[in-house]
């Protein structure tokens, strides 16, 4: 395991449009999966000890986020023969157990996640209801033990963004496994 953090990516930027199979075969794009108000992606998978640390939140962050109309969307950009922990397969058993409710989407050719040039899983991404980055950044401020947790970073700027106020001028980088990339 490769410890990597996101990388600065600027404001304003916007989310570029994709075309994604969920573990049942089903079809999604990217901008039709937006809340009234924004759309979360976060690129994770399934093996990693840093996205697994933070499943439990991102899921029940997803929740609380949705009601105040901004939706999630989660990437696994590691399709990779030598990692069958993030297989397709793979997916839809954490589906269940982890209790996943919105969609989780595959990458098989790791091009959504070259364009958005993800570093790392997980790596957290939130645009507004224009389909603009408003922040990239950490969920909390300890990954490792959610009862360590002192300041959440990611429902701040979820309630900051449904309130349409400013983005939060610091946003500190995720940290996680390094994408496993094909080529």
């Amino acid at each position: 395991m490769a410890l990597v953090a996101s990388i600065h990516v600027s404001l304003g930027w916007d989310m570029p449009d994709a075309a994604l199979s969920d573990p049942q075969g089903g079809a999604y794009e990217l901008k039709d999966c937006m809340g009234k108000n924004g759309l979360v992606v976060a690129f994770t998978c399934n093996h990693c000890p840093y996205a697994i640390a933070v499943w439990p939140r991102l899921v029940r962050h997803a929740k609380t986020m949705r009601e105040m109309g901004i939706n999630t969307v989660a990437i696994n950009p590691n399709i990779h023969p030598d990692f069958p922990e993030d297989s397709i397969p793979a997916m839809r058993e954490k589906l269940l157990e982890w209790g996943i409710d919105f969609p989780y989407l595959a990458d098989e050719t790791q091009e959504l996640a070259k364009t958005f040039e993800a570093q790392c899983t997980p790596d957290v991404y939130m645009f507004d209801k224009h389909g603009k980055l408003y922040y990239h950044g950490r969920i909390d401020d300890y990954w490792k033990d959610e009862a360590r947790v002192t300041t959440e970073e990611l429902l701040p700027a979820a309630v900051a963004l449904a309130a349409g106020e400013a983005a939060p001028k610091i946003q500190h980088p995720t940290i996680g496994c390094s994408i496993k990339w094909l080529s």
